[in-house]
């Protein structure tokens, strides 16, 4: 994707954030036929995209627990 692409793209950050100056947190932004995931800490690298499909197969991977630490 150009850089063009990303000029208009909403960057969130997860309500959950701490506050602390962004650190260890991701930036999200839905486009038109991707999804861009940057680290807040360096908004100018270069973030990575997926295709909407497998944002979502994610977020619900995530919402169900897959990715949660052993206790």
């Amino acid at each position: 994707m150009s850089a063009h692409d990303l000029a208009a793209a909403a960057w969130k950050k997860s309500s959950r954030s701490n506050g602390n100056g962004g650190s260890n947190c991701v930036e999200v932004a839905v486009l038109d036929t991707a999804v861009a995931v940057r680290d807040s800490k360096n908004p100018t690298g270069s973030p990575l995209f997926f295709n909407p499909s497998a944002w979502v197969a994610f977020i619900d991977s995530a919402k169900g627990g897959e990715f949660d630490l052993a206790s």
